[in-house]
């Protein structure tokens, strides 16, 4: 599944979830915002912490590949040379 189409689902769940929670909201305007405000803060900094994993992942895995392409170009220069 492609990574920004997860996150772009994410972000339109959390404003859908805010837009109903002001609208089905029993306690006062007041505490309603900072309600929402926090729980916003907190997916917030959820997709954040998931961001920085995807993108610790990607760099690992394009070490990885790196990695495996010098030895691959390693094994081809042994094999010209008669080594």
């Amino acid at each position: 599944m492609d990574t920004g189409k997860v996150l772009l689902g994410a972000l339109a769940g959390v404003v859908v979830g805010a837009a109903l929670g002001i609208l089905f909201a029993p306690a006062k305007g007041v505490k309603t915002r900072k309600r929402i405000f926090k729980k916003g803060k907190f997916y917030v900094d959820e997709i954040g912490i998931k961001y920085n994993e995807l993108t610790d992942e990607i760099a690992k895995q394009f070490e990885t590949a790196k990695e495996e392409v010098v030895r691959a170009g390693e094994k081809g220069v042994s094999k010209v040379n008669g080594l």
